[in-house]
């Protein structure tokens, strides 16, 4: 994934509409309605949500006659999982290595 798409998946999961439409279409495809029943905005409004969530690939969408259905595509969202995991074994070994340098400084002011 690149830094740019990176950007655009965590600017999408920066707002909490966002992340609600995301958490709602874990458990099944919804069409546009069904999505923004629990929303109190305009549809054009939340309709640009959606468009931004399909931009960034995190969901997709498909038109049936006069429905438009949306789906996740969790395997966006795992590419950003896993980058978050990179990040954390990252800082989890450079914590490691500053706590055994400072139990190291500690030991030789004992002695």
């Amino acid at each position: 994934m690149s830094t740019l798409q990176l950007d655009q998946v965590f600017k999408a999961l920066a707002d909490p509409t966002r992340r609600a439409i995301l958490e709602r279409l874990s458990r099944g495809s919804r069409s546009t309605t069904e999505l923004a029943k629990p929303f109190d905005m305009a549809l054009p409004s939340f309709v640009q949500h959606l468009a931004l969530l399909e931009d960034c690939h995190l969901i997709s969408s498909h038109k049936e006659g006069r429905v438009r259905t949306y789906s996740l595509n969790a395997k966006e969202l795992k590419k950003a999982e896993d980058w978050m995991a990179r990040q954390r074994l990252l800082w989890e070994t450079r914590l490691n290595q500053l706590d055994q340098y400072l139990h190291s400084l500690k030991e030789d002011d004992d002695e």
